[in-house]
């Protein structure tokens, strides 16, 4: 059974960081990419981040380059969202999410093992 679980959420002031944690199991951890999206309230789903740990690619949308940094411990089958320069605007709820791929992980719509969500909370 594919298990994603995520950790590390929390709240945080603006400015601060916080590191995202997902731990991955019930499944083959180089065949899957791996991906991080967040729900702020009122909006929906977005894929802000994601990664192939197989080949090592990674892609972030636009709104988080720079402050957004993903990577994955083979060892431990968790991937990381390192978030720091936290904004209000970051507040959200954030999701990991697998799907079957060893190379690309930007289509973000090809997810389909989803985790239960962690919630985020900047103040200003």
């Amino acid at each position: 059974e594919v298990q994603l679980v995520e950790s590390g959420g929390g709240l945080v002031q603006a400015g601060g960081s916080l590191r995202l944690s997902c731990a991955a199991s019930g499944f083959t951890f180089d065949d899957y990419a791996i991906g991080w999206f967040s729900q702020a309230p009122g909006k929906e789903r977005e894929g802000v981040s994601c990664i192939s740990h197989s080949v090592g690619y990674t892609h972030y949308a636009d709104s988080v380059k720079g402050r957004f940094t993903i990577s994955s411990d083979n060892a431990k089958n968790t991937v990381y969202l390192q978030i720091n320069s936290l904004k209000p605007e970051d507040t959200a709820v954030y999701y990991c999410a697998a799907h079957r791929s060893r190379f690309y992980c930007s289509n973000y719509e090809l997810y389909d093992y989803w985790g239960q969500g962690i919630q985020v909370t900047v103040s200003s």
